[in-house]
Parts: structure tokens; sequence; C-alpha cells
């Protein structure tokens, strides 16, 4: 079993709403304490890309310093999300010969590192590169091969890449704040690992994480995560849908989004007026009631082309078998009235709302689904992270294990 990190360790989910900071505590016994948490509103990045390297890095900086401030202590590197750039997903089978001998970490590292290096196009990088089953000769489905006699060792790895400006545009962010990138995670893997219980992992489940401009999805089988995908919708597009329909600021477009919308409809949507102020209108001379249901008759439709794209995304990857019956919404935009509904009803599947598990001292107000990439960082760098150091430490210099924060420094 692999050895649990422990100390002070710090995530930063970059996202397009809000950047959020988490700073705890791991213990040995893989409990996980929040000391600091610092989040701020979005500004300089849209559809988990950046778009202003100075609004991001003020953002990301402002985050940092106000859970730096609550934790006491200064942090020098981070592990950070990666939700926009084109999240994809590739399974990639490797061989070696082990001549009949005892495989030992030699072995495994030596398989591993295969996966490592294969090529991606110029344009993409690598972030996980994730063993979901070992071989052992013809025997399949062997979890733990170290101390197994075997003339050829094999895995199944599952790839996944991002595109290298994304990364590197978020990187340059955090980096200009003065901190070093420990690891880059996709977000809905984070995720997965803060809301997903044991069971689900084990025999199939799809997570759909539902931010501000992306919305990502992770299928996760017989214990680790299989299939990663993003889709470029996400809550602004429904607040941007309404501001346009209803010819009104986006301010109070995601005011009337969250305070009245519903994918659901209602039998009294029709009598329920809502107020709805008209750009470049004053609100208390020109008053503009318009019913309910017209609000929600925008939000319903972009609402339904997500779930749509899901479903057409899940398919073409052949992920339904993996996924099973089981499906876990988390992130910000998931909390709109009657999505759950709506996704049991276009996924055909049993859905359940997923909020972050097994953190504490973590707040009422930040315990939310919208904190789910968050908090799944901090368990990515207790439970899944130390593997990878302990791999990194036993590799020469610019081996295929090195950090990714290393390569981006090294590289750009």
């Amino acid at each position: 079993m692999a050895k649990l990190r422990t100390g002070l360790i710090a995530a930063l989910d970059i996202g397009t709403t809000k950047v959020c900071c988490l700073i705890a505590h791991a213990h040995g016994d893989g409990a996980i304490r929040i000391v600091g948490i610092g989040h701020h509103a979005s500004r300089g990045l849209r559809g988990g890309a950046v778009i202003d390297m100075d609004a991001a890095q003020n953002t990301i900086l402002t985050a940092i310093s106000a859970a730096e401030e609550l934790a006491g202590d200064r942090i020098r590197d981070v592990i950070i999300n990666v939700s926009g750039g084109n999240l994809a997903s590739q399974t990639y089978s490797a061989e070696i010969p082990v001549s009949g001998r005892e495989i030992n970490d030699s072995d495994l590292r030596q398989v591993l590192a295969l996966g490592k290096a294969v090529e991606q196009p110029a344009d993409r990088n690598l972030i996980h590169c994730i063993p979901i089953g070992y071989k052992i000769d013809a025997t399949r489905g062997i979890r733990e091969p170290r101390g197994m006699y075997a003339n050829m060792l094999g895995v199944d790895m599952h790839i996944v890449s991002a595109r290298t400006a994304a990364l590197r545009n978020v990187a340059t962010c955090v980096e200009r704040c003065h901190l070093d990138i420990e690891a880059v995670v996709a977000a809905p893997y984070a995720s997965g690992l803060a809301c997903l219980v044991e069971d689900e992992i084990d025999l199939g489940v799809t997570i759909i994480d539902m931010g501000g401009g992306t919305t990502t999805i992770a299928v996760f089988y017989d214990g680790e995560v299989v299939h990663i995908d993003s889709i470029p919708v996400g809550g602004k597009h429904v607040t941007s849908d309404i501001a346009r329909g209803l010819t009104t600021p986006l301010v109070h477009a995601e005011r009337m989004k969250t305070l009245y919308g519903s994918t659901l409809p209602s039998p009294s949507d029709e009598r329920e007026l809502i107020d709805v102020p008209l750009i470049g209108e004053e609100q208390a001379n020109h008053p503009n009631h318009v019913p309910r249901s017209l609000l929600n008759g925008i939000i319903r439709p972009r609402m339904e082309e997500t779930f749509e794209l899901v479903r057409s995304r899940l398919e073409l990857a052949n992920m339904d078998r993996f996924g099973g019956r089981r499906l876990v919404l988390t992130g910000g935009a998931s909390q709109l009235q009657g999505v759950r509904e709506l996704a049991a009803l276009i996924l055909e599947k049993q859905v359940r709302m997923g909020r972050p598990m097994r953190i504490s001292g973590l707040p009422e107000a930040t315990s939310g689904p919208a904190f789910s990439t968050g908090t799944g960082l901090l368990r990515y760098a207790v439970e899944k992270h130390s593997d990878s150091r302990e791999h990194a430490e036993s590799m020469p210099p610019g081996g295929p294990f090195d950090r990714i924060g290393q390569w981006l420094r090294e590289n750009f």
C-alpha cells in the first residue's frame, strides 16, 4: 500500500467563476484538516482558460493571500486543477519481459515509464498516466503485481492530456505569484476523489462537474478513473442566455438564475412575475415584469443541450458500460433547481448530488458542490501524488516521472 503523505499541503482550484485556495494539514492516517481557505470571483478567465494574464494573476494572489492569512503560514508550492484545454483520454498498453522471476518496484517503474514516454501531439501535454489494470502472462485484472512471478508483465494505462498552451498560461500566472506547481490534476478526477464513495468507484460511476465555463466528465470503474472529457459549456453560458433573452445586465441575470431559475416547469410559472431590470434603463422609472416561465424557458434548453452533449461524448467513447447506472453531479452549476431530475431524464441514470466528504475544518459556506474540485486536489495530494513523488525520487533527473511543475519550469 502506498505511503500516505503528511504535513502542509495547498490546493488551488482555478475556475471560470471563482479561484479558491485551500491550505490543509494531512495526518498519517489519511485525515485532512483545512486550516486556511480563500476564494475570490474570477477575473481574466473564461472556459477554464486564461484570457487576461494580469487579471488572472491578481485573482489568484488575492485567494492565496486570504488562505495564508487564515492558516498563519506561507506556502511555497501548490497542486492546481485544469478544466479547460480540451481534456482528452486514451488507453495505452505496455509489456516488458520479467523472465520468470519475482516482480519488484523496478519492473513497475520500467513498465509505467513506457506510458509516460508515449508521444503526444506537439500542441498537447501529458497530465496523468494512471495504471488501470496489470497483466501477468495471460492473467488480466491484477491489482498489485509486486511479489508475483511471471514471464511477462503488462499494464493498461489511462493517459490524460490537455493543450500545452492552456497549461502554460495557467502555470505562468501561478509562478508569477512566486509559487511552484507541484502537480496538475484534471478537474473531474479531483472532484471524483472528493465526492465518490469506494463502492461507486469499484462498481462504476460517472461524475459530471458542472463549472462556470466548462462541464467536465470522469468515469470511474474497478477502483480507478478510466475516462476523462470536457465540454466548453457551463453555468456562465446559462447566465449569458438569460441576459441576452431578457436584455438585462449579466449581474441581474445571474441573480435571477440563482433565485428563480429552474429546469422543471411548474403550474405557477405563468402567474409568478419577476422584475427584470433592462440594460441602460433606470429600474425605478421603468419596471419590467415578466412571467417566471419566460426565464425557465431560456434555462432549460441550454441545460438539456449540456446533458445531451455529455451523453453523446460518453457513447462516442463507449463508456456507458463502465459508468453503469450511477451518476453524481457536482460543481457550482449543478445547484440550479431541477438539474438532478433533468440529468436523470436525459442520461437515464440514478443521480445523486456530490459534495466534499471526509474533510474536516471546512466551513458550512464552502462545503457545497462548488468546492468539490479544491478538496479533491487535497485528497489527490495525500493519496495519489505521494506515490508519484516516491517514483520521482528514484528516477534520474529529467526522467519520465519528474513533477509536472518542474517540467513546466524547464520547458518555459
